[in-house]
């Protein structure tokens, strides 16, 4: 089955990072490829890459990296895939790279997701997917659902411990 979902990384060092992406996506059984591919170590790679992932069924591009996290907006400037970027802490707090991601010119839209987030960008990219595929629209409904349901059940349990309870000694 060709992949939906491309999961670019800068580095495999990413990987710990990225692999949160594929859990999710293998979670709703959505077909992905993993590649490392380096805006500054194999630009040609990545050009190739970007230029032939529609052609080979891709539909949407999660691309993380690290310090000067070039990857995403070099993807997004040489396709018409959407493009999920996920700055990755390496230095800085990961603001280098938050800031390398989201600082694109005009034309160049990248999707940002915070520092570290590749579980949200496979979230997104599910969004993304859902809206042209029942199958992924009804199972991301059920997990929203139990998203909800799992906070109104802790919810239910801290009410049950006394020492969180509200406390008023009645009207002022």
């Amino acid at each position: 089955m060709d992949p939906l979902v491309s999961i670019i990384m800068g580095s495999t060092s990413d990987l710990p990072v990225m692999e949160k992406a594929a859990d999710i996506l293998n979670e709703f059984e959505v077909p992905f490829e993993m590649i490392a591919l380096s805006a500054h170590r194999t630009p040609e790679e990545v050009e190739e890459f970007s230029r032939t992932a529609r052609e080979r069924g891709v539909r949407v591009i999660i691309a993380g990296a690290g310090m000067a996290a070039h990857l995403p907006g070099v993807i997004a400037a040489q396709t018409t895939l959407p493009v999920i970027g996920v700055p990755i802490k390496a230095t800085l707090e990961g603001w280098d790279s938050i800031l390398s991601i989201l600082q694109m010119p005009p034309g160049i839209p990248v999707a940002t997701v915070g520092v570290n987030a590749a579980r949200n960008a496979g979230l997104l990219a599910l969004q993304m997917l859902a809206l042209s595929d029942e199958r992924i629209e009804k199972k991301f409904g059920q997990f929203k659902k139990e998203l909800k349901e799992k906070v109104v059940k802790a919810n239910q349990e801290l009410q049950t411990f006394d020492k969180y309870a509200y406390k008023t000694n009645g009207p002022a």
